[in-house]
């Protein structure tokens, strides 16, 4: 299935058990509120497929896997309202890959920023190239990375989270498979591929019901996330909107 409009394009396959979700945008495969919207619903579909066993998830292009969050929707934003429904689509796609009932396999062809690192980290097992660097940048520009830190603390711990927060410099592909985010990292993106793709083949062939009970006891003990992501999208919220936020956004953007 392909789900396209100008706010950037969502694309599914399925073959032999194994759906490949593929999200992109024209800015660096940034996410605007309604491709969050998008995934989400598509990822919940999924799960309840019975023709899918596993979901491979990526991004378009050969650039950026996910600059996170859509500057031009941040800079837009007029009212708490609008800002904590923003940062809420980001809560939703963390829960809905939580909750999904299928091996989620991130596929990360390149760097990850903000919102893109939580994604990475809300995968099952990622794979990625040695391009593939992480950044949190969000108090550059005011805000901190409420929603996704449960997401990534839960994969790196709390030392590396602290690091990357409070450096909001460039962590290496390498870092971030010493510290658990990645599972593996290839020099190219034809390796990332054959592997990806094998990995994902290998898994499709294994007791289903056995993936589905391995998939909850990966994520036991994060139900708190149906109220918690949503709290941190408020938090997000009003701090992006306070004059230190909007002026930062602006320069930043510059």
């Amino acid at each position: 299935m392909t789900n396209q409009n100008p706010n950037g394009i969502l694309v599914t396959t399925i073959t032999n058990k194994v759906a490949t979700l593929e999200f992109g945008h024209p800015a660096s495969n940034s996410f605007p509120s309604d491709l969050l919207d998008r995934l989400t619903n598509e990822l919940n579909s999924l799960s309840h497929n019975p023709e899918v066993l596993v979901i491979v998830l990526k991004s378009s292009g050969s650039g950026a896997f996910c600059a996170g969050a859509s500057f031009d929707e941040l800079k837009a934003i007029l009212n708490l309202e609008e800002a904590t429904k923003f940062f809420s689509g980001f809560a939703n796609v963390l829960n809905a890959m939580r909750r999904c009932s299928k091996i989620i396999i991130g596929r990360i062809h390149g760097k990850a920023v903000g919102g893109g690192v939580g994604i990475a980290a809300a995968c099952d097992y990622a794979l990625a190239t040695s391009g593939s660097n992480i950044k949190l940048s969000e108090l550059a520009i005011g805000i901190g990375p409420f929603v996704i830190e449960p997401a990534i603390i839960r994969k790196i711990g709390k030392s590396a989270l602290t690091e990357m927060t409070l450096e909001t410099e460039w962590k290496s592909a390498s870092w971030a498979n010493k510290k658990g985010l990645y599972a593996k990292v290839f020099e190219t993106t034809a390796e990332l591929d054959i592997e990806t793709s094998a990995f994902a083949n290998k898994l499709a062939h294994y007791n289903p019901e056995a993936l589905t009970q391995m998939k909850k006891m990966f994520w036991e003990g994060t139900d708190n996330w149906n109220t918690l992501l949503y709290e941190r999208a408020e938090v997000s919220g009003k701090l992006l909107l306070s004059d230190f936020s909007k002026t930062a956004l602006g320069q930043f953007k510059k």
